[in-house]
């Protein structure tokens, strides 16, 4: 990761932020791109006083200029673009019977869009340096999680985004990646949208066993030096999506089962 170039959206916090750290510590040039250009400028701060290369860039990744903008500014810094990691997300808790539609519409311009329009703008610099796009997943692309219903559905769409990108350039050399961490240690689950659009506030589940965003980051780092296509970090979402293909119905009431079992579940 010496001297590459590496953009993360959604750097302000989270898994985000330990990318940004972890990268930062191998050599790369850091870009932060995230809403809170105060969050992402003390980063930035903190990673230039400790001698490491960084970059604050204010996007909102739901907006297709502000994507534009965020890889113009990159390539006019640094002159180029080896990495683009596509983190920036929202999730949700709420049955879709009471979801307001606009929280699914939300999901969608965060999850998917975002990753669309960066890596759209993004993705010559990319195949002109032969460098990698990640998508920062969850095991919700691989199985629908009740309750998250527009949260499985822009993570679906964004695998399936992903994984046709990389079948198009099997002859170009872009290095194709999608992560997918288990339940981590981060405040997606404190920012996740209710039924009506607001935030739901502390997370029903105990954080306390839960990866660290730390470890994740160091393992998509890790994926992205060995060029892995897909990445499964739990045994937990290797056995979901194992199991899914062979014994669906089963896997169904499993889900069900276990998502039911959080605290407050919407599930009576």
């Amino acid at each position: 990761m010496k001297d590459k170039v590496v953009i993360i959206t959604g750097a302000s916090s989270g898994i985000g932020k330990a990318l940004a750290y972890e990268m930062a510590s191998r050599g790369a040039f850091v870009v932060l791109a995230a809403r809170s250009l105060d969050s992402i400028r003390e980063i930035e701060n903190d990673l230039v006083s400790r001698g490491n290369h960084a970059f604050a860039v204010q996007t909102d990744v739901s907006r297709e200029e502000e994507c534009r903008n965020l890889v113009n500014a990159t390539v006019a810094k640094f002159g180029r673009i080896d990495v683009l990691i596509n983190n920036a997300g929202i999730s949700m808790r709420a049955i879709f019977s009471e979801t307001d539609v606009s929280v699914i519409r939300r999901l969608m311009d965060i999850n998917f869009w975002g990753t669309v329009y960066c890596t759209k703008f993004a993705l010559p610099h990319l195949i002109k340096s032969g460098g990698s796009v990640v998508g920062v997943s969850s095991i919700a692309g691989f199985k629908g999680l009740p309750g998250r219903t527009g949260y499985s559905a822009s993570k679906f769409a964004m695998q399936g985004f992903l994984e046709t990108l990389r079948i198009e350039n099997l002859k170009t050399g872009l290095h194709v990646m999608i992560a997918c961490p288990g339940f981590t240690a981060s405040n997606i689950r404190k920012t996740a949208l209710a039924a009506d659009g607001s935030q739901q506030g502390e997370s029903p589940r105990d954080e306390g066993g839960m990866m660290s965003a730390e470890e994740v980051a160091r393992r998509i780092a890790d994926g992205i030096v060995s060029r892995k296509k897909v990445l499964i970090m739990t045994m937990q979402g290797k056995m979901t999506v194992l199991l899914n293909k062979f014994f669906p119905t089963f896997m169904d009431k499993m889900v069900y089962n276990h998502m039911a079992k959080e605290p407050d579940s919407p599930f009576k």
